[in-house]
C-alpha cells in the first residue's frame, strides 16, 4: 500500500482564538516496502501526519491517499472504509505498554484482533494471538502472564503484538524505542527490521528524535518543522544538509560531526553517514595516504 499525501493541511481548534496550524501544505508519498523514518521536535507535526494514516484525526484540506483508500473523500465514504483502513495500517503509540489493561498477555493481544474479526473461531484467535508474539520473539509460555510481570522491553513487545495480530500492511510507530536501554533497543530495531525483511508487515514508518536510529535504520526520511516537510529523501541526502539541520536544532548523526572534524584537519569522508560505511571509509582513507 502506497501512501500519497498532497497539499495537506490541517488546523486544530479551527474556529478559536487558540488555534493552530499543526500541518501546512504537506506533500509526500511514503513507498510500498520502505522502512520511514519521520523526525522533527514536538510540534512539528509529524504526530499529526500519522495519526492521519488511519483516520484518527480526519482530512480537512488537501489529499490524502492510503492504498485504493482516498481519506479525502466525503466524510460518510470514509468513515465506511474505517474498518479496513485500520486492519491495514496498524498504529503504535509512544510507551504503549502504558495502555496494556488486561489480566493476562492472551487476552491483552486478543483484545484486537476480537474487534476486527468478531466471527473468527476460538482456534482461529488462538493462533493468531500466538503468531503475533511469535513474530515479537516471545513464546507460548507468555501468554498466562500479566503483563505487569513482564519486562519493559516485553510489555512494550507484547503492546505491538496487539496491533501486529491484525495483520496489519503498513506498522507506524511513534518513538518505538523510547525509555529502553541498549540492548533492548537494538532487539526490538532487529525484530523491527525482521518483520520488514520477513515481508510480514510490507512497509514500517518510525516517528524518532533520534538521528543516528533513523540514520542506521530506515531507507527513507522525512524531516518535519513548523508543521511543513522542509526535507525528504535518502538518509544521506537529507543528512547532507548538515547546517540546515542544526538551525533546526535536529543535528546529523554523530558520523556527520565526525566527517566535519576530519574535515577540519584535512581528511574529507564522502559517506552515506551509516556507522558501517564512514568506519570503512576512514580506514580505506588511512590505508590509501600512509
Amino acid at each position: 500500500m502506497r501512501i500519497v499525501a498532497e497539499n495537506l493541511t490541517f488546523t486544530y481548534n479551527k474556529k478559536s482564538k487558540f488555534s493552530v496550524d499543526a500541518l501546512k501544505d504537506v506533500t509526500l508519498t511514503v513507498e510500498e516496502g520502505s522502512f520511514f523514518g519521520i523526525i522533527g521536535h514536538t510540534g512539528s507535526g509529524k504526530s499529526t501526519f500519522i495519526q492521519h494514516l488511519n483516520g484518527l484525526i480526519p482530512v480537512e484540506k488537501g489529499k490524502l491517499t492510503v492504498g485504493d483508500i482516498n481519506l479525502a473523500d466525503k466524510p460518510k465514504t470514509v468513515k465506511k472504509r474505517y474498518k479496513e483502513l485500520r486492519s491495514k495500517v496498524g498504529m503504535v503509540f509512544q510507551y504503549p505498554e502504558y495502555q496494556l489493561f488486561a489480566e493476562t498477555v492472551f487476552e491483552d493481544v486478543a483484545f484486537g484482533y476480537k474487534n476486527f474479526y468478531p466471527e473468527s473461531s476460538e482456534e482461529e484467535l488462538k493462533n493468531a494471538v500466538f503468531s503475533a508474539l511469535s513474530l515479537l520473539g516471545l513464546g507460548g509460555d507468555t501468554v498466562n502472564k500479566s503483563p505487569m510481570d513482564l519486562s519493559g522491553g516485553q510489555k512494550r513487545r507484547v503492546a505491538i503484538a496487539g496491533v501486529l495480530v491484525t495483520r496489519p500492511e503498513i506498522l507506524v510507530l511513534d518513538e518505538p524505542v523510547a525509555g529502553l536501554d541498549p540492548v533492548g533497543k537494538n532487539e526490538l530495531l532487529k525484530l523491527l527490521h525482521n518483520l520488514h525483511d520477513s515481508g510480514k508487515v510490507k512497509t514500517v514508518i518510525i516517528v524518532s528524535h533520534d538521528m543516528d536510529e533513523v540514520c542506521e535504520n530506515c531507507t527513507d526520511v522525512a524531516v518535519f518543522a513548523e508543521g511543513r516537510v522542509v526535507f525528504k529523501g535518502k538518509p544521506k541526502d537529507v543528512f547532507a544538509n548538515g547546517e540546515e539541520m542544526k538551525n533546526l536544532r535536529l543535528g546529523v548523526p554523530v558520523t556527520g560531526y565526525l566527517s566535519e572534524e576530519l574535515e577540519k584537519n584535512g581528511v574529507k569522508i564522502n559517506t552515506d553517514f551509516t556507522r558501517d560505511d564512514f568506519v570503512n571509509k576512514v580506514v580505506d582513507f588511512y590505508k590509501n595516504n600512509r
